[in-house]
């Protein structure tokens, strides 16, 4: 019997590393990747900012692949990259909201173009290092379970994936915990075993966001009035790219005491800022629907589910309703902190992934 074949997305770091190691294990024909996603950078630049996009990534990557004795190819996804994460990142700050660029990329470069190229070319599956697990449920439908260790667990920016994306997808890094990937990487002589997690997104690796899109713009963010929620002006804002909701550091208000960003109204280019209690609200709606683990749910249909509206958010129970064509509302049990149009709203049914949505607010 022919052997099933899969393409791992290796980004040179441990965990892509061990999730080829593993389907090697497992008898799966295994052919190595690197997406090349980064822009138009020189090779200095793209050598010291490392992470998942820069030239260290692909030798390391290859030098794993080397290791596992698995062929191992570079793949140009510089057009769909620029187009679903960095455009969709920059027009979305400009609108004052703050996207969650992961999310895009895991559903339209990572899964969408690289399935696509996958199976292309003959591959069963596409695999890669996230910490999550897919089951198929009683329900008949596939989605993304928890992983092993809550503190690496990476469901949360997978909520986005189709069934059929799902069906076509392997994650053996999700059954164990970091320790072990790491004594994994050792023992098998993986020159990864001890490489740091990238920590910031790819390619703003300095975490300076709004330096980032006047750059990619070549637009300076326009500064604007800081104002209280009926419109009192409180001071001058850098540009509202500099801001998200629930931040404190950065506003430099001679207020006296601690303030936070409130909300951010392009229109008329404001920044709301109030008091640590005006951040809390127990009710958000959202749009761009996916539901993965549970059916469609119909307008009208209500669940009950353990809810995040962020990454390292540990949840909160909710009840949501759906209210729209495309609109969920959720009325979380207690008051949650800084709803931020723009991030994912994930709901989990028994430890699955149910569905998620964008923040609209």
């Amino acid at each position: 019997m022919d052997k099933k074949k899969v393409v791992v997305g290796m980004s040179g770091g441990v965990d892509s590393s061990v999730a080829a190691l593993l389907l090697k294990e497992q008898d799966y024909d295994v052919i190595g990747v690197t997406m090349q996603i980064w822009q138009d950078e020189d090779a200095c630049d793209l050598e010291r900012e490392g992470g998942c996009c820069g030239v260290s990534a692909v030798e390391d990557a290859r030098r794993v692949a080397e290791v596992l004795d698995i062929p191992y190819y570079v793949m140009n996804f510089k057009e769909e990259f620029r187009k679903s994460v960095i455009d969709y990142f920059v027009a979305e700050y400009r609108r004052g909201r703050t996207p969650n660029p992961c999310i895009a990329c895991n559903r339209y470069v990572k899964w969408e173009a690289l399935l696509e190229r996958s199976l292309a070319i003959g591959a069963d599956y596409i695999a890669t290092g996230h910490y999550a697990r897919i089951i198929r449920r009683d329900n008949g439908r596939y989605a993304i379970e928890n992983s092993v260790t809550e503190l690496k667990d990476q469901t949360y920016a997978l909520y986005g994936l189709t069934q059929e994306q799902l069906r076509h997808t392997l994650l053996p890094v999700g059954f164990y915990k970091k320790p072990q990937i790491r004594e994994m990487a050792e023992a098998a002589g993986l020159p990864v075993a001890r490489k740091h997690d990238s920590q910031e997104i790819c390619f703003v690796p300095d975490g300076d966001y709004a330096s980032f899109i006047e750059r990619d713009t070549g637009e300076k963010a326009q500064e604007g009035n800081f104002v209280t929620k009926d419109g009192k002006v409180l001071g001058r804002h850098r540009g509202i790219t500099h801001y998200t909701i629930g931040q404190r550091r950065g506003l430099d208000l001679p207020m006296g005491r601690r303030v936070f960003v409130t909300g951010i109204r392009p229109d008329t280019n404001e920044v709301v800022v109030g008091e640590a209690e005006d951040v809390f609200t127990d009710c958000l709606r959202a749009d761009h629907l996916t539901f993965m683990g549970i059916p469609d749910m119909k307008v009208g249909e209500e669940g009950y589910f353990l809810t995040k509206i962020r990454y390292n958010h540990r949840g909160t129970m909710c009840r949501i309703e759906r209210t729209g064509e495309d609109e969920i509302t959720c009325r979380f049990d207690e008051p949650v902190r800084a709803v931020t149009p723009g991030q994912a709203v994930v709901f989990y049914e028994d430890g699955c992934v149910a569905g998620g949505g964008i923040i609209r607010g």
